[in-house]
């Protein structure tokens, strides 16, 4: 794109630097509860998107300083999860095949139930820095970050006498503590603070949000392996074309590979999905340019390609908190969600581009199929040269906010 096509539509874009830093990776716990002195054990139950999983570490990692965290979550989600150390056990919960249904749900709670007192198989069987309590069994306390009746049944059956959970989620009848769903702090944010349902007022320390993932030896030679095939040594830039929803997608990723590539190596993230959209970057940009990693490495894999990229250009999606995992400077996207939500980076350095100045954004939650209005002027209208000069702003390390338009959620 040439510099007279990228300011054309400069005025109604806006960028806004991400709230975190990557300051302390391993924080200090804030207070814990004194109202109990029993040693505690937790139950995460957090079975939706793999980001929203990604967002939960910082709760669990809070919880493993007051004792042993087990966590339930899909298959996909204890993929990402895998070699947390802050975490006893993961129990795989495939609520849409093999554990699916009334009787799923109920041999689910029943094993929960019935391995709470069994031998640990993942990450530490104690506590991170708690102090032990002999002679008395220890409080479960279940943590519902995902917040259906379904979720909250399973931690009634699972045993869990203490129920947390937010006070705006479908199963809040069953919980015991409810906390307020906040709207003006990241999600990461909301979901830590489940861990402090009696103290709402509570503030995070450095670096307590912030979502951790930890690739092992397999995943790093996964990703040596797709960087050796690649030439020369320039910058690596990572890309995360796809999304789980249709109107997320940013449609000029081809256009936006092909300049980048004339100083910068590419790499394409995503899973199998995205196989398509990798493999068009590929024919426009060439294959000694960019190395296409969809569907060849795992999540954690993913996470470790996104690690020794210079900055990556995503979608409001899943790749956003990887990279804000693993600290990695971040340019999102967002078209029919904001990044008010909540789900923005939180690596150093990152913004969120969007068109602000359009009235019907946001116009769904999570990202509708199609566009209701049909013209989808969230990405259509954010060129490949608005997102250049947003990225040159991230690579300067740009310490301000651009705003040149009202968001609409500003004035509510």
């Amino acid at each position: 794109m040439t510099g007279e096509q990228s300011s054309v539509r400069e005025s109604s874009v806006v960028t806004r630097q991400s709230p975190g830093s990557v300051t302390d990776p391993l924080p200090q716990p804030a207070p814990a509860p004194q109202s109990s002195p029993e040693r505690q054990e937790s139950l995460v139950i957090q079975t939706s998107f793999i980001g929203d999983v990604i967002l939960t570490t910082g709760l669990i990692a809070e919880l493993a300083m007051r004792g042993p965290v087990d966590v339930v979550v899909t298959p996909q989600g204890a993929s990402v999860l895998a070699n947390n150390p802050a975490i006893r056990r993961l129990h795989v919960f495939d609520k849409r095949d093999s554990r699916s249904g009334l009787g799923g749900l109920w041999r689910m709670g029943r094993e929960l139930r019935g391995r709470r007192d069994a031998a640990p198989v993942t990450g530490e069987a104690s506590a991170i820095g708690a102090p032990r309590t002999r002679g008395r069994r220890a409080r479960r306390v279940g943590y519902l970050a995902q917040g259906s009746v379904r979720s909250a049944v399973l931690a009634t059956l699972a045993g869990c006498g203490e129920r947390v959970g937010f006070s705006t989620a479908a199963g809040r009848a069953l919980y015991t503590a409810r906390v307020e769903y906040r709207d003006d702090v990241h999600h990461a944010e909301r979901l830590w603070r489940l861990a402090f349902a009696h103290d709402q007022d509570v503030r995070p320390p450095s670096g307590a949000i912030v979502p951790r993932v930890y690739p092992g030896p397999s995943d790093i030679a996964a990703v040596d392996t797709l960087l050796s095939k690649m030439e020369g040594g320039e910058r690596l830039i990572a890309l995360a074309p796809g999304s789980v929803w249709e109107t997320k997608r940013w449609p000029f990723y081809v256009a936006l590979a092909q300049t980048l590539a004339a100083g910068a190596r590419i790499a394409v993230i995503g899973g199998a999905d995205d196989a398509a959209a990798g493999a068009a970057i590929v024919a426009a940009a060439g294959a000694n340019r960019v190395i296409d990693a969809t569907g060849k490495l795992s999540l954690l894999g993913s996470a470790e390609l996104i690690r020794r990229a210079e900055r990556i250009i995503t979608n409001d999606s899943s790749p956003t908190h990887l990279a804000s995992a693993v600290g990695t400077p971040t340019v999102t996207i967002f078209g029919p969600t904001v990044s008010e939500f909540g789900f923005g980076p939180l690596a150093p350095h990152s913004v969120s581009a969007g068109h602000h100045a359009l009235p019907c954004r946001p116009c769904h939650h999570h990202g509708p199929r199609r566009c209701p209005l049909g013209h989808w002027k969230c990405m259509r209208d954010l060129t490949p040269g608005e997102i250049l000069n947003v990225i040159d702003g991230v690579a300067g390390r740009q310490s301000s906010v651009v705003r040149t338009g009202p968001s609409p959620t500003d004035e509510s």
